[in-house]
């Protein structure tokens, strides 16, 4: 997501970064660029012209003329405006009433309201540990109660019961009844949508939401659609009490005009973005860490958390042990491979380090492929226990067989080794500096250069790096 503005905003600050000091003739031209992104990128005009009067009013003031650092400077200005524009802080579920705690999902037909209300539940429960039953309000679409009871199945989340021919309002009190009776904690309705906002539209939702009592109503949107979600939602807004906004496919949006434009233009917060179409590929919307991601600073916050979600304890417990000894075979690179897999694959990773904007472009070029980890995973799963735990074993002849099994060639084979073998030698290297703890301290030394070094060995392609390493895996 952002990919487009983030690429712009990258190629405008680089050249501030490479100046010593700035003029204010020089911040006023890369302001200029900074517009012209903005509004490439779809954002509304009136939110691109306060935001860049805000920042070039502070830029051009001495914070700016006398840092020591000018260009970067400048970058923490235009960071903080963004972070402003979407909305400060993140804005959680109001969950903090007395039980049910009732959410209203409302938006056009073909949002993504259904999936997105399964996918609420589904954090809801895994996450907050909450007793959550949906109830499907829309009597429009042919099946949608019915696709909302297979989501339900899918999730492990209570669904009300369907009864044929009840109405929105009706099956909104039962819902709310039902949910107070059972001892749910929370109650999500998915309401009905349209092709477009009408009056008709509008009336049921105000009945439901007169009839359910919502705590929070949710306006679901595709950030695809620019500046007609920011429209959308502007006329849902006048129309309903809204409390915040979803944006869908956003893993899809390299412009990300709507999410900047929308808090500014309807004053609603964006509660969560949705990245893709599994169950799980909701994230909280969280202002800082957005803005962080559009500047390429990345966001290693959101790559913690992922990696927690992602965390066998078992696992990383036995290659803990076996890192202490310095022993690392291709059992331990397999589970790597597969928890990277988990995370959302190399693209993924690389967008939320820092500095990642090599890797982020060795992936767009396609001198990256994402299938070549499921390569190197069925090479791995070729071998045989005794290969796998002792590699230096694997011959000329089991080389063979190995690419054989795995559908790859003999050369591929020597890649992975290689690779195993580099690892390897880190790990032995890691034990002599006195394992986990000391690599710790001395990135802790290193300061800022630890990202910077981190980011030459992901985005080096052809250095030696994983790019690079993965590069060679794809010559084929």
């Amino acid at each position: 997501m952002f990919d487009s503005l983030s690429d712009r905003l990258a190629g405008v600050f680089d050249k501030l970064r490479g100046r010593g000091a700035l003029t204010e003739l020089d911040v006023r031209a890369a302001m200029r660029e900074v517009r012209i992104a903005l509004l490439e990128a779809d954002v509304a005009l009136p939110v691109v012209k306060d935001f860049i009067d805000s920042v070039t009013a502070r830029a051009v003031g001495a914070e700016v003329t006398r840092s020591v650092t000018p260009g970067q400077q400048v970058v923490k200005i235009v960071h903080d405006a963004l972070v402003e524009m979407l909305g400060s802080d993140a804005a959680p579920l109001n969950l903090g009433v007395t039980p049910p705690a009732v959410i209203m999902v409302v938006g056009l037909q073909g949002s993504g309201k259904t999936t997105t209300t399964a996918k609420i539940a589904k954090r809801l429960t895994e996450k907050q540990g909450k007793k959550v039953l949906m109830a499907s309000l829309d009597v429009q679409r042919p099946a949608a109660q019915e696709q909302l009871r297979v989501l339900g199945e899918q999730t492990n989340v209570a669904t009300l019961p369907i009864v044929a021919g009840q109405q929105p309002v009706e099956i909104a009190r039962r819902a709310r009844t039902a949910a107070k009776l059972q001892g749910f904690d929370v109650l999500l309705l998915d309401t009905a949508g349209r092709l477009h906002v009408d009056a008709a539209l509008m009336a049921e939702m105000k009945a439901v939401a007169e009839a359910g009592t919502p705590d929070e109503i949710l306006l679901v949107v595709d950030s695809l659609t620019g500046q007609d979600a920011v429209n959308v939602a502007t006329s849902f807004s006048s129309e309903v009490a809204l409390t915040g906004i979803i944006l869908t496919r956003m893993d899809g949006d390299a412009r990300g005009g709507a999410a900047l434009s929308m808090r500014a233009v309807t004053g609603k917060p964006i509660k969560f973005a949705g990245t893709g179409e599994k169950l799980d590929a909701l994230e909280e919307f969280v202002p800082d860490r957005v803005a962080r991601r559009i500047l390429g600073m990345g966001d290693v916050v959101g790559l913690v958390e992922r990696a927690a979600e992602s965390f066998e304890a078992a696992s990383a417990e036995k290659l803990a042990a076996k890192m202490a000894k310095g022993q690392f075979d291709m059992d331990d690179l397999r589970m790597q491979l597969v928890q990277m897999k988990k995370m959302g694959g190399i693209g993924a990773l690389a967008g939320m380090l820092p500095g990642m904007a090599k890797a982020k472009a060795a992936m767009a070029s396609g001198a990256v492929d994402e299938k070549v980890l499921g390569r190197m995973e069925a090479m791995i799963c070729s071998m045989t226990p005794k290969e796998r735990s002792k590699p230096d074993l694997i011959n000329a002849k089991r080389k063979i067989r190995i690419a054989k099994g795995a559908g790859t060639t003999v050369q591929d084979v020597n890649k992975l080794m290689k690779m195993h073998q580099e690892m390897e030698g880190m790990m032995k290297r890691l034990r002599k500096m006195g394992g986990m703890k000391g690599m710790a301290a001395m990135l802790g030394k290193m300061g800022g250069g630890g990202a910077a070094g981190l980011a030459g060995m992901l985005g080096g392609a052809g250095q030696g790096g994983l790019p690079g390493n993965f590069n060679k895996l794809n010559k084929r």
